[in-house]
């Protein structure tokens, strides 16, 4: 009998993973979601769970080896020394989940923290430099926080709390 079950991936090979996996005929989900990465090559599409992909098939009849150690794999999921299996309706809420994020525009938060960098890209305060402080109430909403400097001496001068849609801000890069 067919099952989902979860596979522990080597960090970034959740694709070669899946990619094994189909061409050995094994259903694969793996649930992608948009963001806006700081290096502008880097993949718009990242791993909603990193490190983990849902794989569809009867271990009985393709063995266990063959989902637990394709290339990049690490484990199967299991709970009592079994492979724990993730009922079809979880993974059907995961998939409606998964579009919903995708028709909002993917995860605008996921690489922001309190005290990150980030420089504003629209608005009257396009150009600056900001700290991220919160996500907002509401839908895609952050404050950040400028730095307000002196005319003529370049001092901080105080902070000054903003509020902006968060595809105003983007992520800088630490300085070194």
């Amino acid at each position: 009998m067919e099952y989902w079950y979860v596979i522990n991936v080597k960090p970034h090979k959740e694709r070669q993973v899946a990619d094994y996996l189909r061409e050995h005929k094994i259903a694969v989900y793996l649930p992608l979601i948009h963001v806006n990465p700081v290096n502008r090559r880097s993949s718009k599409e990242r791993p909603l769970f990193p490190n983990y992909l849902f794989a569809k098939a009867d271990l009985e009849a393709v063995g266990i080896a063959a989902v637990q150690w394709a290339p990049g794999a690490k484990r199967l999921v299991e709970f009592g020394g079994y492979p724990a299996t993730i009922p079809d309706s979880f993974i059907f809420d995961l998939k409606r989940r998964v579009e919903k994020i995708r028709a909002a525009g993917g995860l605008a938060f996921a690489s922001l923290a309190p005290g990150d960098r980030v420089k504003i890209t629209s608005g009257p305060f396009a150009g600056y430099e900001a700290v991220f402080d919160a996500r907002l109430d509401g839908k895609e909403r952050v404050r950040v926080l400028l730095e307000l400097l002196e005319k003529h001496q370049r001092r901080p001068r105080g902070m000054l709390a903003v509020e902006l849609n968060v595809g105003a801000v983007q992520k800088v890069k630490p300085r070194r």
